[in-house]
C-alpha cells in the first residue's frame, strides 16, 4: 500500500517535533547546575550536581573528586511514563555506581517527558552531554551507555548525533546492556500477542461489562486503571500470585496455556502485561494518534491444550502502515554505526529477550558496519541490573579497543573481569 505524503506526514508529526536538533544547543545552554547529595553506593569522594535543561529534562552529574577524565552519558530504560522531577535520576545512578567508583565521571538525563520516543530521548541524551562539555569542559573520551530501552535510545543516538557538522566525533565509543536492540517494529510485538492471547482465556482486560476496545490500543485515551487492579484481574484468572496448590484447576489450566503459547516466564507475566497495558496506551494514543503497529492477522499459536480453538477465536489485528511507518522512524535502526560499540546481554534476561543481539548484529553486518561491533553473553538472570563485574569488565574491553585501536576477541570480557573482580563466582561471561 502506498501511503499519501500527507498521511506520513500526520503519523510523524507527534514523535518528531520533540527531537529537532535546533533545540539541543538552546536546552544545553540554559542548564545551570547545583549541588545535590550523592547516592551512598558511589561512595563518599564524589561530588553530584542537578540542572533542569531548557526543554524541562532533570540532568544528574557525578564527578570523582579523583576524576580519570572519562565521561558516561547514560540513557535510562523505561520509558517512565510519569512527568520528570528533580531527582529521579538518582536511582539510575546508584545501580551503575560501579562506574563511578571506577572514576568515570557519569550525567544522566530524565527525558524531557514521560512517555515513548526514542529520538527525543536521543536528543536529550545528547542535551546532557552538551551541557556536561559547558560546564567541565570535554573529557578525554566520552562514552555512552544504554540499559534497556536505553539501548535503543543509545544506539539511535550514535546513529544520529555521534559525529558533529563537521564530521569529529561527539562520542569515542558506545556500550549496550540488556538494550532493546530490535527497534520499534520488532521489540513489542510478543507483548501485542501477550494481549490478544491473555483476552482469549481470561475475557476480563477488559471485562465484559466495561467497553470494548481492541487490546492493541493497551486502554482506550482518557481511561486510567492502576497495576493492582491490573494485577487483582489476572491473579483472579490465573492464581499467578497464589502458591500453586492453591490455584483453582481452572487457574492453573489458564496459566500453564498462557505461558506455553507466549514464552512468558510467570514471575513476569504482571509486568509483560503492564507493559502492554499502559505503555501501548501510552504509544497508540499519545503517539500514534491512535493509530495500530501491531499485527497478528496470519500470526500461528502454538502450545496450548487445544491450538486449534485458540487460533479460531483469538481476537486478530492488522498493522496500520503509517503506525509502523511513524514508529520505524522513531526507533527502528540502520546499523550506520560510526563508533566501536560494545553489546552485553543477559542469556536469561526475562524482559529483553537476548535474541535482541542477533538482531542487532544482522542488523550492522547488512549496513557493512560489522567491524565495529563486539558482543558478550553472561548467563545472569536480571534484565535491569547486572553485576557490577559486567558492567565494569565490558567498559574496560571498550577502552582497550579505544587504546589500541584493534578490536578485542571475544575472549576479552572473560579475561578483564578475571583481572578486576574479587572472586570467580562474579565473572558471568559466557564463552563465545
Amino acid at each position: 500500500m502506498r501511503l499519501s505524503r500527507h498521511c506520513l506526514i500526520a503519523a510523524f508529526a507527534v514523535l518528531v517535533a520533540a527531537a529537532l536538533p535546533g533545540g539541543v544547543a538552546a536546552a544545553e545552554a540554559e542548564a545551570t547546575f547545583a549541588p545535590v547529595a550523592c547516592p551512598a553506593s558511589v561512595g563518599a569522594q564524589v561530588e553530584c550536581h542537578e540542572a533542569q535543561d531548557g526543554n524541562g529534562a532533570w540532568l544528574l552529574v557525578a564527578m570523582p573528586k579523583t576524576w580519570n577524565r572519562r565521561l558516561i552519558v547514560h540513557a535510562h530504560g523505561g520509558p517512565r511514563l510519569g512527568e520528570p522531577e528533580a531527582g529521579d535520576s538518582a536511582e539510575d545512578l546508584d545501580r551503575f555506581a560501579v562506574m563511578v567508583r571506577s572514576g568515570y565521571a557519569w550525567i544522566g538525563s530524565t527525558y524531557r517527558r514521560g512517555g515513548y520516543g526514542v529520538r527525543m530521548a536521543a536528543a536529550d541524551v545528547e542535551t546532557s552531554r552538551r551541557a556536561f562539555w559547558a560546564r567541565w569542559g570535554r573529557p578525554q573520551r566520552t562514552l555512552l551507555h544504554g540499559q534497556s530501552w536505553g539501548g535503543n535510545v543509545v544506539a539511535k543516538l550514535a546513529e544520529l548525533h555521534a559525529l558533529d557538522l563537521d564530521g569529529r566525533p561527539n562520542y569515542d565509543g558506545v556500550l549496550t546492556t540488556n538494550g532493546l536492540l530490535f527497534g520499534g517494529t520488532r521489540g513489542y510485538g510478543f507483548r501485542a500477542d501477550l494481549r490478544a492471547v491473555y483476552q482469549y482465556y481470561c475475557r476480563n482486560h477488559p471485562a465484559a461489562d466495561e467497553a470494548q476496545y481492541p487490546v492493541w490500543q493497551g486502554l482506550p485515551a482518557g481511561t486510567k486503571m492502576t497495576r493492582d487492579e491490573l494485577r487483582r484481574r489476572v491473579d483472579a484468572c490465573t492464581g499467578v500470585d497464589q502458591p500453586a496448590a492453591k490455584r483453582t484447576p481452572a487457574q492453573a489450566a489458564t496459566l500453564r496455556d498462557l505461558l506455553a503459547v507466549t514464552g512468558v516466564a510467570e514471575k513476569q507475566l504482571v509486568a509483560h502485561l503492564a507493559w502492554g497495558t499502559f505503555h501501548f496506551q501510552d504509544v497508540v494514543q499519545k503517539r500514534l494518534g491512535g493509530r495500530n503497529p501491531f499485527d497478528n492477522a496470519k500470526t500461528v499459536y502454538r502450545g496450548s491444550h487445544d491450538d486449534t480453538a485458540l487460533n479460531a477465536g483469538v481476537e486478530r489485528f492488522s498493522a496500520d502502515p503509517a503506525a509502523v511507518a511513524a514508529l520505524a522512524y522513531d526507533a527502528d535502526l540502520s546499523g550506520l554505526i560510526v563508533l566501536p560499540t560494545v553489546t552485553v546481554h543477559a542469556r536469561h534476561d526475562p524482559t529483553v529477550s537476548y535474541e535482541a543481539e542477533a538482531a542487532y548484529k544482522a542488523t550492522v553486518e547488512v549496513a557493512g558496519r560489522g567491524h565495529l561491533l563486539l558482543q558478550a553473553l553472561t548467563d545472569e538472570r536480571d534484565h535491569s541490573r547486572l553485576r557490577d563485574a559486567t558492567y565494569a569488565s565490558a567498559l574496560q574491553v571498550l577502552e582497550q579497543w579505544l587504546d589500541t585501536g584493534t578490536r578485542p576477541s571475544a575472549q576479552a570480557f572473560g579475561a578483564a573481569c578475571g583481572t578486576l573482580s574479587r572472586t570467580r563466582e562474579d565473572c558471568r561471561f559466557l564463552a563465545p
